[in-house]
């Protein structure tokens, strides 16, 4: 009889005969158990927190630095220009998923970038392709694309660029290139003379071969060219080691009657500082407030990084200076 009820609940249901016993043997049909699925991480939702980490984009206008090549020129990022005229390269630079969204959100192709030399508009630039400049102490996103330029502006070495839309109603005056001359490099020995002894740097064997870069240019507002001279003791202009008894001089002239006066002194110690050799990049206006600022070029032992000069009420100061500068220079007149 018992054969017959095991026979019974073979063709049943399994709801029907979940549990029967015989023979002291008890039998339960389950079903099997779920395989594990292996953690697959969800990329899409770590990337938005990385994204949501991190510090906001500039939504101020950039300011860009470059050369050009040919039919196209390279522009490197130097800073979001800051309602007091600073433009600083932010600290986050240094983050690769920060650098990426600003090029992907505020470099990308097709962005158009208006071009400016020796303080005027001279032409735009359209957004090819983005890189990486990493010869600065901040990794620094670069732009690259064709240039449109007047005819006058063909020569010009370097370019200064704002987003074409931060650029409306900027005057398109005539470009003029300037070249120092004799009198600009007599003024350079004797306005360099005079910081020298007030600063109290040692006296370099020649001051004329200690001159490292000269480079003349027209303020909007000015009559006259001026010039930006930097003096180099037991250094060169470049990324490069420096002497320990080295040092950076650099004078800003202005005309001033029929000469030229000192207008701004920039001197650092080697020992003090660290190097940091300064030069003439460009000027422009680039806040709007009606008074042009200078961008200059620093070299250090290992790396660059830039600096500008801001010009207030006829008086030049230091109106930023990339924080891997690595401190305050010995004067700053």
């Amino acid at each position: 009889m018992r054969r017959w009820i095991a026979l019974a609940c073979m063709v049943m249901t399994v709801s029907g005969c979940e549990n029967v016993a015989w023979g002291g043997v008890e039998v339960a049909l389950q079903a099997p158990l779920p395989k594990a699925q292996p953690e697959v991480p969800d990329e899409a939702a770590e990337e938005a927190n990385e994204e949501a980490n991190l510090p906001p984009l500039p939504t101020g206008p950039l300011l860009l630095a470059g050369t050009r090549d040919g039919s196209s020129a390279t522009l490197v990022l130097v800073g979001e220009i800051q309602p007091d005229g600073a433009s600083l390269a932010p600290a986050e630079l240094a983050s690769e998923s920060y650098r990426e969204r600003v090029q992907t959100q505020l470099l990308a192709p097709g962005t158009e970038f208006a071009l400016f030399a020796e303080g005027v508009r001279v032409g735009r630039l359209v957004a090819s392709d983005t890189g990486v400049d990493t010869r600065f102490c901040l990794p620094r996103p670069t732009v690259t694309g064709l240039v449109e330029l007047n005819p006058a502006a063909m020569g010009a070495p370097r370019f200064l660029a704002v987003p074409v839309g931060t650029a409306e109603g900027v005057s398109r005056e005539g470009y003029r290139g300037y070249s120092d001359d004799y009198d600009q490099r007599t003024s350079s020995l004797s306005l360099a003379a005079r910081a020298i002894t007030v600063v109290s740097a040692a006296w370099p064997p020649s001051l004329l071969e200690s001159r490292a870069d000269i480079q003349a240019f027209r303020l909007p507002d000015a009559g006259e060219p001026s010039f930006v001279a930097t003096f180099l003791h037991q250094d060169r202009m470049a990324v490069s080691e420096a002497g320990p008894g080295g040092y950076a001089l650099l004078v800003v002239g202005e005309p001033r009657g029929s000469g030229y006066g000192l207008a701004y002194t920039w001197y650092r110690r080697v020992a003090d500082d660290g190097k940091g050799a300064p030069r003439y990049y460009g000027h422009l206006d680039w806040d709007g407030d009606g008074s042009s600022e200078i961008l200059l070029d620093v070299f250090g032992t290992e790396t660059r990084w830039f600096a500008g000069l801001d010009r207030q009420d006829g008086t030049w100061t230091r109106g930023f200076e990339d924080t891997c500068g690595g401190g305050p220079t010995t004067a700053d007149q």
